[in-house]
């Protein structure tokens, strides 16, 4: 059943994802943000993975390691479909880093290990949008002119769109909806009771996730979230450059 479920929820974004495609055909300025939004994707999305396997390593778990996961290499995290998804679909995803709790060690319960290894791949993406951030006000305060030229205004736009890239991954994977990071995290809280009918009826949730997406009620839910850690993470970095904007 699940299998039958994921399958339609990938022709559904599938469609979408032409959908985007057609429009950036149509938009050449659309196309040319496309491709300065592809080094923030591949960014993101390698370092989110990187941080859920280096979690699990951490915890105790080798399963990572052995299937050549710790690494930075984007090849080893880039999933095509998923990558192509967020490119024209803008929801999409990385390989996903297969763990066994099994082999966690026991300095916390298995449950709150595998919380961490969830809550990584986010953390991860708000810290690369804060070290992004922290390069675009030094180059803004340091090399000023350099933002006049053609090369520094194209690496000013990619900056800014890497920021937004990882903030956006970050909070998108935070929802507590299946599949995303956020659903794992919420399990851990969960009573025993709600937890095993979270889990068995995992099917349930991922149509509301496709719902969500189709509808565009998830960019409703999040964009208000991505804005204030967006405009949170400006204002603290402004202000440690002494550029109160």
């Amino acid at each position: 059943m699940f299998n039958i479920d994921r399958r339609m929820l990938y022709v559904i974004l599938g469609i979408m994802a032409l959908w985007g495609l057609a429009s950036y055909l149509q938009n050449p300025s659309q196309l040319l943000s496309l491709v300065l939004t592809l080094p923030g994707v591949i960014i993101a999305i390698t370092f989110h993975e990187y941080a859920h396997a280096l979690a699990a390593d951490k915890c105790g778990d080798d399963t990572p390691r052995n299937q050549g996961r710790l690494t930075l290499n984007p090849l080893a995290h880039l999933d095509p479909f998923g990558f192509i998804m967020l490119v024209f679909a803008h929801v999409g995803w990385g390989k996903p880093v297969q763990i066994n709790p099994r082999n966690f060690n026991r300095k916390r319960t298995m449950s709150a290990q595998e919380a961490l290894v969830s809550l990584a791949g986010p953390l991860m993406n708000f810290i690369l949008a804060i070290i992004f951030t922290i390069i675009y006000f030094a180059i803004i305060t340091f090399a000023p002119q350099f933002l006049k030229t053609t090369t520094g205004f194209v690496i000013e736009l990619i900056i800014s769109l890497t920021i937004t890239v990882n903030i956006g991954l970050g909070v998108f994977n935070l929802v507590p909806i299946p599949p995303l990071d956020g659903s794992k995290i919420l399990m851990h809280f969960l009573p025993y009771n709600a937890k095993n009918w979270f889990i068995s009826n995992q099917n349930i949730f991922y149509i509301i996730f496709a719902v969500l997406w189709i509808t565009g009620a998830i960019s409703l839910i999040i964009s208000p979230i991505i804005n204030v850690i967006s405009s949170g993470i400006y204002y603290a970095v402004a202000a440690i450059f002494g550029l109160f904007i």
